[in-house]
């Protein structure tokens, strides 16, 4: 590692004593006995897509390997047993004071346990009976169906997801927004648009073949840490690992696995990258381009396997050969032989896997940044063998199964038609909102119900003051969670907001099911709540979406009431929803199984002709404003930047576990990252305060943090920077560009 900045220890690692004092800590702490028992129990891990759990036990992966629960496993679970909410604590708050809570404050309360509504003119939330939300709730739903929302995050399950979109379809709406939208949609798009299918196409087996990994956007030791045992293994086995971020995280440069207890101990850790990239952010077709520039001119690229299984590979290979160095070296700020490098280790390599997160899907142009990817996989033939192809990793643990349940505006043919037999006629066909349409059309009064199945919707857009304004404008939100947080008390509703307490996924009176970002679906034993009987109201996801659904429609044109036995459910899956053929058997096999579709082991794709269609990706137009742009005079004293936002090590989506990061050395929420040297451009000193202003508003008193994060850009913590951009959309999935926001710092 030659490129690390001076500031950035080589002796450092992610994970190690960290980690383990935090498993220390939680196991001697009050509830570390039930921490254990859970974490023990059959069920799918509460935090990202990555897929231990199940029937095998909480500590196996889908591969049958043990030891595979992280420290993000235990924040989600700790976080779930806290206490339920005490029956007075409404009455003593009001809504003015809970709206002064921090995320993390929101998360510390504990666990919902009844329901509640804040009406229209009030200052406190009320609690009120089950038999009055579905009355409030029968008439929210006997609208007009355009008017009719709902909004959904991957910390259900499958068969609630399924319920779901049955119900929105049911009352003729489409507007099933989802969490994916801000997030990998531009995965699940690009990735249909060049295979037929919009899933990785490598599955964890597949993985442990692989002799070269390209980790794209992606701060795995924090968001996906079982990740790195997957790493660590493949670098055991000789093989590349490369990074591409413009930002240093140390745990990508070397991470010390519990997984691996002597390595960690006798070395501090195993070394990850063999070679790290830092580009400009929003850059990424400028350097794949590069890339496949680059291979073409070492002789790297596999003709042979373009002429057989793909489309338009020549315009692709010409206009790779056409763009000039001088074009993508500006665009990328890499140089020449930075991407030669990179793409001797590619084409050299036998087998590799292109993987990539957020840092990627969160662009203006996240649709061609995967075009671009698959195009460079395609000609090294690194799609369709086994230890080779693209693998987006999910962030959300069953995100993926939303979509696959048909939780989505782009509903594919095969399920509509099933879904339109299913409900006895055709699907309405005017078409849904996506999270920032919804948000949109809430503001322009077009919305006047919305259902939140778990999630965030307030705290996870960009511009806050348009999101609340948005959510102002609908007369009765719904929202289904287990803790409170932000939304509840910014997201207000016009007339009525309703907050209804549900159990989590190991407390489920019944089995449910959920998939891997692998595509494994796996299933989920039954538990109880902690929190039960002791003047506790909670109620399954799946009983408060099939009694809705009953309320308004009775038994037609199915048995609404029957759907609240979940073995009937996954029989209406397997009739229904491709691939998902063996869900209709799994209670009497007990056998979690791969989609079938999804996994190319050959280069045979879900396209008419079985060949992948490669797309031409032409290199994004960067600019920087300038100070103008913000308001101020050129020679006013700062430094315009552009920022990418994230989350912090101690963190899960918008729920925030600890204020500090300790392997950034940001002890709060309310710091900036940035490089030294522009640190010293704009006069300012480590530690200073300073304030920050995007284009939709701005952050004072923010605390400058010195990293090792590429000249020219900086870092900060969503949801909080949230506030400060109004965000560019890219237009093909409407995902907005939380990775790139040009801001001022003065």
């Amino acid at each position: 590692m030659d490129n690390l900045p001076e500031n950035q220890s080589h002796s450092q690692s992610g994970g190690g004593l960290p980690v383990i004092q935090y498993w220390a800590e939680k196991t001697l702490s009050p509830q570390g006995l039930k921490l254990w028992q859970t974490l023990n129990h059959k069920s799918t891990c509460l935090s990202c897509a990555w897929g231990s759990g199940g029937q095998k036990g909480g500590f196996v992966n889908e591969a049958g390997e043990y030891l595979q629960r992280c420290a993000k496993s235990v924040e989600a679970i700790a976080a779930e047993l806290q206490p339920g909410i005490k029956p007075d604590f409404f009455q003593k708050y009001n809504i003015n004071e809970l709206q002064e809570l921090t995320s993390q404050e929101c998360d510390n309360l504990g666990r919902l346990s009844y329901p509640l509504i804040l009406k229209s003119g009030s200052s406190h939330y009320q609690r009120i009976s089950w038999e009055e939300v579905y009355q409030i709730a029968a008439q929210a739903f006997s609208i007009t169906p355009e008017r009719i929302a709902s909004y959904s995050s991957g910390r259900s399950s499958n068969e609630a997801a399924y319920l779901l979109q049955l119900l929105m379809r049911s009352l003729g709406s489409n507007n099933l927004a989802d969490c994916s939208d801000l997030c990998h949609a531009p995965s699940t798009l690009g990735l249909k648009k060049v295979f037929g299918a919009g899933t990785s196409m490598v599955s964890l087996e597949n993985l442990k073949h692989s002799d070269c990994v390209v980790l794209i956007g992606s701060n795995a030791p924090a968001n996906h840490p079982r990740l790195m045992n997957e790493l660590i293994k493949l670098r055991q086995r000789n093989g590349k690992v490369i990074i591409i971020n413009p930002q240093i995280e140390i745990g990508l440069v070397k991470f010390a696995s519990p997984a691996f207890p002597i390595k960690s101990l006798l070395t501090g850790g195993s070394d990850i990258s063999t070679l790290y990239l830092q580009p400009i952010p929003g850059s990424d077709v400028a350097l794949f381009v590069g890339l496949q520039k680059s291979l073409i001119e070492q002789n790297l690229i596999n003709q042979e396997y373009l002429k057989s299984y793909t489309n338009n590979w020549a315009e692709i290979l010409e206009y790779a050969n056409n763009t000039t160095w001088e074009n993508i070296t500006q665009t990328c700020g890499l140089s020449h032989e930075e991407i030669t490098a990179t793409a001797s280790l590619i084409g050299k390599s036998s087998k590799v896997v292109f993987a990539w997160a957020m840092g990627v899907t969160q662009q203006a142009n996240g649709v061609d940044n995967i075009l671009s990817i698959a195009n460079t996989a395609l000609i090294t033939g690194n799609a369709g063998k086994i230890g080779a192809g693209t693998m987006p990793i999910r962030g959300h643990s069953n995100v993926q199964g939303f979509g696959s349940m048909g939780v989505t505006v782009n509903l594919r043919e095969e399920i509509k038609q099933a879904l339109s037999k299913l409900l006895g006629k055709p699907l309405s066909e005017t078409p849904g909102y996506h999270t920032r349409d919804l948000i949109t059309a809430a503001e322009n009064s077009k919305v006047d119900t919305l259902f939140c199945l778990g999630g965030n919707l307030y705290a996870a857009n960009p511009d806050l003051s348009q999101a609340k304004r948005a959510l102002s404008q609908i007369e009765t939100i719904f929202y289904v969670a287990t803790k409170p947080n932000l939304g509840h008390f910014h997201g207000l509703g016009k007339t009525q907001t309703l907050i209804l307490p549900v159990f989590n996924r190991f407390e489920n009176p019944h089995k449910t099911t959920t998939e891997s970002g692998n595509n494994f679906v796996r299933l989920n034993d039954e538990g109880t709540s902690h929190l039960q009987p002791h003047n506790s109201h909670l109620i399954s996801e799946i009983e408060l979406i099939t009694e809705i659904a009953h309320r308004l429609h009775d038994e037609n044109p199915i048995n609404w009431r029957k759907l609240q036995d979940p073995v009937y459910v996954r029989e209406l899956i397997a009739k229904t929803i491709p691939g998902y053929e063996k869900i209709g058997e799994i209670d009497q096999t007990k056998e979690e199984f791969t989609i079938t579709g999804r996994i190319f082991d050959e280069p045979k794709f879900k396209t008419p002709d079985s060949k992948a269609q490669m797309f031409i990706t032409p290199l994004p137009q960067l600019s920087i404003p300038e100070k103008s742009e913000f308001g101020f005079e050129e020679n006013q004293p700062g430094i315009v930047l552009i920022l990418g936002t994230g989350r912090s090590y101690g963190q899960h989506n918008t729920v925030v576990y600890r204020s500090e990061d300790k392997y950034r050395n940001m002890p709060h929420r309310h710091c900036i990252l940035m490089n030294n040297l522009d640190i010293k451009k704009a006069g300012f000193q480590e530690h200073q305060r300073v304030t920050v202003k995007g284009d939709g508003g701005e952050l004072e008193n923010i605390e400058i943090i010195c990293g090792a994060i590429r000249e020219g850009v900086a870092f900060m913590f969503y949801p909080e920077a949230n506030v400060l951009f109004k965000g560019k959309i890219d237009p093909e999935s409407g995902t907005p560009a939380y990775k790139r926001v040009p801001v001022f710092l003065y």
